[in-house]
């Protein structure tokens, strides 16, 4: 069995890893390219760039304890195993008004945004204790309810949706 820092630091890996190659996808496109949203309608991928980026950094807020919105676990609550949680996730998921870019997003801006929560996210992965990410959660309408130490787990699995999204953007 996984123990806390090494189910952190698999997490801090493999963010950082879905993180590069997004940020390397709208750092080798013509900026031109990652800024035009298509023209069916949707997020340009310099949008989608920014909305992971406020997303990574309400993330970091809610694993930090800067936000404390996370509750202790409910009575008789268990953490779900991430396999099950990614198994009921819906196909697609709206994002709300907070996480929505706004029109216009550059790619150098979109890039020092995702820099920034990045940073900032990793910082407060590291910083988590056992018990509190164990013990405290937040409830997701469409994924109901996640401890804050799988907040790794669904930042990385949030940047590979949003990565493939960009992907298609981008036609590459």
């Amino acid at each position: 069995m996984e123990s806390h820092s090494e189910r952190i630091e698999r997490m801090r890996a493999a963010y950082r890893e879905a993180h590069a190659r997004f940020v390397k996808r709208l750092t080798d496109a013509p900026a031109d390219a990652v800024e035009r949203a298509p023209a069916d309608g949707g997020w340009s991928a310099a949008q989608i760039g920014w909305h992971v980026a406020l997303v990574d950094a309400s993330f970091a807020g809610l694993v930090s304890g800067e936000n404390p919105a996370a509750k202790p676990l409910p009575d008789g609550v268990s953490e779900r195993p991430w396999s099950e949680i990614v198994a009921a996730m819906p196909d697609k998921i709206e994002a709300g008004k907070r996480v929505q870019p706004p029109a216009g997003v550059r790619r150098d801006d979109a890039l020092a945004a995702l820099a920034d929560s990045a940073a900032k996210l990793d910082a407060a992965l590291a910083g988590l204790d056992a018990e509190r990410g164990a013990s405290l959660a937040i409830t997701h309408p469409a994924l109901g309810t996640i401890t804050l130490r799988q907040f790794g787990d669904w930042a990385t699995g949030h940047v590979i949706r949003h990565n493939d999204q960009a992907k298609r953007v981008l036609g590459a």
